[in-house]
């Protein structure tokens, strides 16, 4: 990780650092919330950065001996070819696993990262989170569980790409992406933080690909788009396109 910066020092600096850690290891560890005691530990252990955007936050080139948490703003995890030309597969948006995976291995890190906007970046070393995993199960527990979930997620992605076609592909990328609106049953929005070319990438398809997918499903009455977001009016029939 290059150019990244400690959050200042002082009290109210170091409350925020504290909160801002606290928040992110309970979203990514998922409910319920662990021990009192197992938090502090945590938190002791992790170190908080701020990175401006355009910073490369991990690197396929690097071993990789911390776990990486992205704690609060956009990034996306991709190909660096250069320093000046990076192929964007997959975004995030704080908080999310940067990398839980490849500390444990001793590999260098399978993908490389970068800041799409000013981010905050959580690590932990690898070898001390074991040994707190020693003393406490069930935050072992826990991180089986995120492994096991990406390990699950990916399948899913892989079983998507050599069976669905783009249509099915993308009705799925909506549908996991809609937010339900609590007022209009079987409706929600879906908010666009990415560029289209970075979607593409995401779904193996070109931007005039998308683009077409967009204005198809928009006739079928499935979605409307305004800008950067996509309301859907049928979100029963969009998941059963992403099904079929």
């Amino acid at each position: 990780m290059t150019r990244s910066r400690p959050l200042e020092p002082g009290p109210a600096r170091r409350d925020a650092e504290g909160s801002a850690i606290r928040t992110a290891w309970a979203a990514v560890l998922g409910a319920p919330a662990l021990p009192p005691e197992v938090v502090a530990e945590l938190q002791s252990l992790s170190t908080l950065r701020s990175v401006p955007a355009g910073t490369r936050l991990i690197s396929r080139h690097v071993p990789a001996r911390d776990l990486a948490i992205l704690v609060a703003g956009d990034a996306a995890l991709g190909t660096a070819h250069d320093d000046t030309t990076f192929h964007p597969e997959r975004s995030l948006q704080g908080p999310d696993w940067l990398d839980a995976s490849s500390a444990w291995l001793a590999a260098t890190h399978a993908q490389d990262a970068v800041a799409v906007s000013d981010v905050q970046v959580l690590t932990v070393p690898r070898a001390v989170l074991q040994t707190s995993m020693a003393r406490h199960p069930e935050l072992a527990r826990r991180l089986v569980t995120v492994l096991a979930r990406q390990v699950h997620a990916l399948t899913a992605v892989t079983h998507d790409l050599m069976h669905k076609d783009a249509e099915g592909r993308f009705a799925a990328w909506l549908a996991q992406r809609c937010v339900p609106d609590p007022i209009v049953p079987n409706t929600g929005v879906v908010a666009l933080h990415e560029r289209k070319r970075d979607i593409a990438a995401q779904l193996a398809i070109t931007p005039e690909t998308l683009s077409r997918l967009l204005r198809h499903l928009s006739r079928k009455a499935l979605i409307d788009v305004l800008g950067y977001t996509v309301k859907v009016r049928d979100l029963s029939a969009l998941r059963a396109l992403a099904t079929d």
